[in-house]
């Protein structure tokens, strides 16, 4: 591989990296993508090289969060373990399926998970009960639990998309369990690290992770996830919001172009 695509391996990181921390999602809904357009690479392993960047990126992004406001790691464990134990089964399917139908079927996802988001900012707003929530009316209470099941979904779709399992997460715990948008994403993306590793582990086996091309994707990624993680602690909720449904909107559009 020449120096000049490494160049850009490590540029394109950057910007991922920069996005991801602001949204965050770990960057991978923006690479892979990217790979499918700019390397003309398979849906499979466009989702298998943007973990060798996401793994990383998401780590980082969490300790950048935990900075902020300490992740509740008792409720965080407990949905990594639900994501570890199905991560694997999902993989399993997205390897056995066509790269077209994939990837329709992630357009698909991301679409219902923007519009959600659209509904979500024009809802008009209702005086918050308790500290910290979000507006609305009083939240279930976010147990272990309930935590694992979440891990469950989650771990699934981030098996058979790559990534998506933050993605399914952060809408489900700002609107249901009533969380700020910052505390979801920290939430999210902490339970989804063990089972980004038996993702990545399992595309990596089965031949689909470009580790010359996710190498400096994650060099380049790294550099600027604390400064989007520290820019999404400046936003407002509702531009941040608006910020991860168009980023969701554009994704979609990226994938059925490209089908």
């Amino acid at each position: 591989m020449s120096l000049w695509v490494i160049g850009v391996c490590l540029i394109c990181g950057a910007l991922i990296g920069f996005l991801g921390g602001v949204l965050g999602i770990g960057g991978g809904l923006i690479a892979i993508p990217a790979l499918v357009l700019l390397m003309d690479m398979s849906q499979q392993l466009a989702q298998g090289t943007a973990l060798i960047m996401v793994l990383p990126t998401i780590v980082m992004a969490v300790r950048k969060y935990n900075q902020k406001a300490r992740i509740d790691r008792r409720v965080a464990g407990a949905g990594a373990i639900g994501a570890v134990l199905f991560t694997w089964v999902g993989a399993q399917l997205a390897l056995g399926i066509s790269s077209s139908t994939l990837r329709i079927s992630f357009a698909v996802f991301l679409f219902f998970v923007a519009a959600f988001y659209v509904y979500r900012i024009v809802k008009p707003p209702r005086a918050a009960v308790v500290k910290n929530e979000v507006p609305g009316r009083s939240a279930p209470e976010l147990t272990p639990g309930r935590s694992a099941a979440l891990g469950v979904v989650c771990g699934t779709l981030g098996g058979f998309f790559g990534v998506g399992g933050a993605v399914l997460a952060v809408p489900i715990l700002t609107a249901v369990f009533r969380l700020p948008q910052t505390s979801a994403q920290a939430l999210a993306l902490t339970m989804i690290i063990p089972g980004s590793t038996i993702a990545l582990v399992t595309y990596s086996w089965a031949g689909q992770a470009n580790w010359w091309i996710g190498l400096p994707l994650a060099a380049g990624s790294l550099l600027f996830v604390p400064v989007g993680v520290r820019i999404a602690y400046r936003l407002p909720e509702r531009k941040l919001r608006a910020c991860f449904a168009a980023m969701l909107f554009a994704t979609v559009a990226l994938l059925i172009f490209e089908a």
